[in-house]
């Protein structure tokens, strides 16, 4: 069990280090927030899942936590990202698609329900 924590940790390593590359290499926020994502979701889950094969003994609680950073992790990006964009936080040059316009067009529910039917 120990060299299969540590195969699964040394990958959750190598992509946490991937992510962190593209922080550094990637354009705008937004491409940012997505290598920062993707890899350090999985990244973080694979080492910690590691460590709890390693040490029987935190296995749940270290899937516990991984369960957390599943949850957790892709939320809070969504939201920095969406702050970004109300913020006027531009897209790079380079960037070819801009789907945040359709988007933008959407009105919030209580603003499309009757008079009558609006909460107190």
């Amino acid at each position: 069990m120990q060299i299969i924590g540590t195969v699964i940790t040394a990958i959750g390593t190598i992509f946490l280090f991937i992510g962190s590359l593209g922080v550094l290499r990637l354009p705008d926020v937004y491409n940012r927030l997505q290598a920062g994502t993707k890899c350090t979701t999985l990244g973080a889950c694979l080492t910690i899942v590691g460590v709890g094969i390693m040490q029987p003994g935190w296995l749940p609680k270290t899937l516990v936590i991984a369960l957390f950073i599943l949850i957790t992790n892709p939320i809070s990006n969504h939201a920095l990202g969406r702050a970004s964009c109300k913020s006027g936080v531009p897209l790079c040059d380079r960037s070819v698609v801009d789907k945040t316009k359709e988007f933008e067009e959407c009105k919030p529910i209580h603003d499309e329900l009757e008079e009558d039917e609006k909460p107190q």
